[in-house]
């Protein structure tokens, strides 16, 4: 193998598929980031049997090869070399010799042939849409994934189409997150779960721009087209709950609140609560107003904001937490607040006119 990139190019392609290569297996094959150099180019895998990304690169390739090499001192190699032309070359020992401008390494790589192909999935179900859409979904679903997993289904997001409409939704008992993209055609029918650690690094390869994500539903695997690079995931199997029956009909309460001003009058109650000292937010909604309190064994807080509506001198508690990740994930500068009483669940929705679509659904907890 003898080839020519560009070092940047080679480091941002290394930094992507190491996020999926295993960094302890019993396969030893599989800690490693395997490389093909043929007349498309470069190609470097990373895999975990699980879940796998693929970046394509332009090289100039004169001489075609394949290897499996040591992830981080390949890396670590690379990252630091001079900012100029990179070659790489390997000789039939498997000894690679990295060289740019004065700068020469030479390490010992491995033989390819045990390294597991990555899933094939069809391309006739296919869907693309902006990157940064996909983004946004995914941030601001994934925080409500379940971490049990002993019901592994809600360790992922539902991903359904609906006519022109992809819906992400995660619940995990307590709460529920919901973001939706409209386009101007409809979809494939489609529904299918995606575990959330491959949902992870899907996120961090996506870029905030209106440039085209593809993705592809296979029978157990769907794939992901973002660039140059794909990721293939095992899709995790079993029913995910009808997440519309959470959603009450009517409420009697509609709030609407500055996202700012009652993020940080949360945030602020929330400063003494702590693993060890745990103590849900006491909300009291009134008129044109909300009061929050915590009290711990150790401390007390109390603050509040102004709303618009009638709160109807409402209490309810809620976890601290999970009302903060809610109100981080909303995208808009006003969010509409729905209730009832204080045992049932608020809903965090858009205000009217907003081109944005989500529904947050946080459960209460009881207050003593």
């Amino acid at each position: 193998m003898r080839l020519v990139c560009d070092k940047n190019s080679l480091t941002n392609a290394i930094s992507i598929v190491s996020r999926t290569v295993s960094p302890k297996s019993n396969l030893a094959f599989l800690e490693g980031i395997y490389l093909i150099a043929d007349e498309e180019g470069l190609r470097l895998t990373g895999y975990n049997l699980e879940t796998g990304i693929t970046v394509r690169m332009e090289s100039r390739v004169r001489q075609s090869g394949e290897c499996i090499m040591p992830t981080r001192m390949f890396s670590d190699v690379v990252r630091k070399l001079p900012d100029e032309i990179v070659t790489i070359e390997m000789d039939d020992s498997y000894r690679v010799t990295i060289q740019s401008g004065v700068a020469k390494v030479q390490l010992m790589a491995s033989a390819s042939d045990e390294y597991p192909q990555l899933p094939e999935v069809e391309e006739e179900t296919a869907v693309s849409l902006p990157q940064n859409a996909l983004r946004d979904m995914i941030s601001g679903t994934l925080f409500a994934v379940s971490d049990d997993t002993a019901n592994p289904v809600y360790t992922g997001c539902l991903v359904e189409t609906e006519g022109n409409t992809i819906n992400m939704v995660a619940i995990d008992g307590y709460r529920m997150a919901k973001r939706s993209f409209h386009a101007d055609c409809d979809f494939p029918a489609m529904s299918f779960i995606v575990p959330s650690s491959a949902l992870r690094e899907l996120e961090k390869i996506l870029t905030d721009s209106d440039e085209i994500a593809r993705f592809c539903l296979g029978k157990k695997h769907i794939s992901f087209s973002i660039g140059e690079a794909t990721l293939i995931c095992r899709l995790l199997e079993g029913k995910f709950a009808d997440w519309r029956r959470f959603i009450p009909k009517s409420v009697p309460i509609t709030l609407v609140a500055n996202v700012a001003t009652i993020t940080a009058a949360v945030e602020r109650v929330g400063l003494i609560v702590s693993e060890k000292y745990k103590s849900p937010v006491r909300c009291l909604f009134s008129k044109d107003s909300v009061q929050f309190r915590t009290v711990t064994t150790i401390a007390a807080a109390n603050d509040g904001c102004s709303l618009a509506g009638d709160g109807k001198d409402t209490e309810v508690g809620f976890s601290c937490r999970y009302m903060l990740e809610a109100l981080k994930a909303v995208p808009t500068t006003e969010v509409t607040l729905l209730l009832d009483d204080g045992l049932s669940p608020i809903l965090l929705v858009p205000c009217e006119g907003e081109t944005e679509d989500f529904t947050y659904l946080i459960q209460p907890v009881r207050l003593n």
